[in-house]
């Protein structure tokens, strides 16, 4: 009996020591490769389209929250599959460790100090906040949400007569609040187009996971009057977001030369929800991405390159990262000693952090677009429409997903992983030190 414990002994002393950062990116793979285990058994197939490697494709992209398969979700996987995909946008949606020390909360147990710390590397704490109180709130919000939505989508789909309405309505509010871009239609949202109550429901989620857990739960202390007004960084979350929206859906609506002989509220409706769905990067379409014109694939390629905000479901730079950024370019072209953004003084760290986090995630991309470029025979500008959505965790695509072939396919996962744990934690997690690290610094570094 005791020898059978030594090996379980040794195991959590090694990953008692390892920094919190590996631990995170370890979690993560280790959902990746359960639910690829279990997509491959019989039991979640009512059809074999595709084989092992698609099943781990499609595993990668639930857990990252990205949206590509290379096989069809509705005719390759039956209601149990559909049920495992769900179970992982939600799981990589909430961020590893979060259902667990939720948990652990819910019946009064206090979590241990690694698991704050792994928690840390998943959600940036402004002022105020605890993990305790974040861990609630998220799983809280996250369920009172997905519920609404749940319940506005069921009555849509049954209006329009999709097939199992009510299983419509539960996959498809999950997949937009975690802003996965799964859906059970071979063609997204297409066929919905012109359903403006369908589009809506689907924007509102997408918007709530995108826009972060934090800004929520600072809307909420200040609708029940715990504080006076939501902190500096959810207004420039929410402020970005707004600008993002009108000046891309205005973009789209004058650029876009399918939209044009489109009556104008039905073209301003699918021009904001292409621009919607690049931006929170939920990845649903209601227009063919793969005949969009040059100039549209160019501005979502932009919004899917910032992508959403921190401590949501979101993929990209982050809006708080490109916000760093701008400041900085702009105090340089004047001149300026010190980097402000909107009258606030912006600390050195964080500037360290959002230049090496726009540096990693140029350089991730440039490799996953040489990388192709080497395995697939395909025009260099769908390559990188298809590994700016697989980095930025959208999940749009020209139509070239199901055509990569086993190694194409091996580096989108691979890209996918990288931007669901953010590649400047998967830089962290290659090259720093197996020794646990609970300092301010590395925090800040991970988390911008």
């Amino acid at each position: 009996m005791q020898s059978a414990l030594v090996p379980w002994s040794f195991v959590s002393r090694v990953l008692g020591a390892m920094h919190p950062v590996k631990l995170a990116v370890l979690g993560y793979l280790s959902y990746v490769v359960v639910g690829w285990i279990v997509l491959c058994l019989p039991i979640c197939h009512q059809a074999e389209l595709g084989g092992a490697v698609d099943h781990l494709f499609t595993s990668a992209s639930a857990v990252s929250t990205t949206g590509l398969v290379t096989v069809s979700v509705n005719q390759e996987y039956n209601f149990f599959g559909e049920f495992v995909i769900m179970l992982l946008i939600q799981m990589g949606g909430l961020g590893y460790m979060t259902l667990g020390s939720f948990l652990l909360l819910a019946t009064d147990r206090r979590l241990s100090t690694l698991r704050e710390e792994i928690t840390r590397t998943n959600f940036k704490l402004p002022a105020g906040h605890t993990i305790a109180g974040v861990v609630k709130g998220i799983v809280l919000f996250t369920l009172v949400i997905e519920f609404a939505g749940a319940l506005a989508l069921w009555p849509i789909f049954s209006q329009a007569g999709a097939p199992q309405p009510a299983w419509q309505a539960v996959f498809h509010s999950v997949s937009a609040f975690c802003t996965a871009g799964f859906g059970l239609f071979d063609n997204s949202f297409e066929d919905y187009a012109n359903n403006f109550w369908l589009n809506g429901v689907i924007g509102i989620l997408s918007y709530l996971g995108a826009i972060g857990f934090i800004v929520l739960l600072d809307v909420w202390r200040m609708v029940t009057r715990k504080i006076e007004t939501i902190t500096f960084t959810s207004k420039i979350i929410l402020w970005t977001t707004l600008w993002l929206t009108v000046v891309g859906t205005l973009l789209t609506f004058v650029s876009e030369p399918a939209f044009s002989a489109l009556p104008a509220d039905q073209r301003l409706l699918r021009s904001w929800f292409q621009v919607m769905t690049a931006m929170t990067t939920v990845g649903f379409n209601t227009h063919p991405i793969s005949s969009i014109a040059p100039s549209t694939a160019l501005i979502l390629s932009a919004l899917m390159i910032i992508g959403a905000s921190p401590s949501g479901t979101g993929g990209g730079l982050k809006s708080t990262t490109c916000s760093a950024t701008l400041a900085l370019i702009l105090s340089t072209v004047r001149g300026e000693s010190k980097v402000r953004f909107r009258g606030r003084l912006i600390p050195s760290d964080r500037l360290m952090s959002a230049s090496a986090s726009v540096a990693l995630y140029a350089a991730v991309l440039f490799l996953g677009v040489l990388l192709l470029t080497w395995t697939e025979k395909l025009p260099v500008d769908r390559l990188w429409f298809e590994a700016i959505s697989a980095l930025g965790t959208v999940g749009l695509s020209e139509g070239i997903t199901s055509t990569l072939t086993v190694l194409g396919k091996l580096v989108v996962i691979g890209m996918m992983f990288i931007g669901r744990v953010g590649p400047v934690s998967f830089g962290l997690a290659l090259f720093l030190d197996n020794h646990r690290k609970s300092s301010s610094e590395d925090n800040e570094l991970v988390i911008a």
